[in-house]
């Protein structure tokens, strides 16, 4: 069973929320476990109930969904909710450690999709619209603080863990990895968990973007 924690200050987009999942994610095993008004709500209320995704609209009260995706590294994975042509906070949610994006108008497959691949670890939702958000900002938005990794941890990766990384940064999920280097998909997956743990990254969005800003 999937847990989410739903986070907007609208009601009526939380109710709708709600209705897509429960009626579309039923089937899928997905549970709508609590819902927040705020991005201060939404700390709480993930740190109390543990979900496994919480899905936060960027733009709330008292506390932004980019604050709230920071403090959440390490609680919960989240599914940030955003309006077209709203790149740059996007980005911001991303960095803070958001693991995947969605726009508000998606349809009820589209979103319990989302929610399922954020649970299982892939996080980049969308790819082709993702990859092409990763390269224009790593390459057009210098005034953002780059992504940091451990020095040490960079140093560490093996031969097979910087090709993993590489692939990453071209917004590949784990199955694309897995076919493009002839493995086993539970094989990149331990690839891709000890890649963010040698370079202290909170998700393979992170990953992603720290890749292509080293130009692997």
């Amino acid at each position: 069973m999937i847990k989410v924690l739903l986070a907007d200050d609208h009601g009526a987009v939380r109710a709708g929320l709600r209705m897509l999942l429960e009626s579309a994610g039923s089937e899928e095993g997905i549970e709508v476990v609590g819902e927040a008004a705020d991005g201060v709500e939404a700390v709480a209320l993930a740190k109390a109930l543990r979900p496994d995704v919480v899905v936060m609209d960027i733009r709330m009260p008292r506390k932004d969904g980019i604050a709230a995706a920071a403090e959440l590294r390490g609680v919960a994975d989240v599914l940030v909710l955003t309006s077209y042509g709203d790149d740059a906070n996007v980005f911001d949610a991303l960095r803070a450690g958001a693991s995947g994006f969605l726009l508000k108008d998606a349809d009820a497959a589209t979103l319990v999709e989302a929610v399922r691949t954020i649970a299982r670890g892939d996080g980049l939702i969308s790819p082709a619209v993702t990859r092409g958000l990763i390269a224009e900002f790593a390459r057009s938005r210098p005034a953002y603080a780059p992504i940091e990794a451990d020095a040490a941890g960079l140093a560490a990766l093996t031969p097979r863990e910087t090709e993993v990384l590489a692939l990453i940064g071209e917004g590949m999920s784990n199955a694309e990895i897995a076919a493009d280097l002839g493995m086993a998909e539970a094989t990149v997956k331990s690839h891709v968990t000890r890649v963010l743990a040698k370079l202290g990254l909170a998700n393979r969005v992170q990953a992603a973007i720290f890749a292509r800003e080293q130009g692997r």
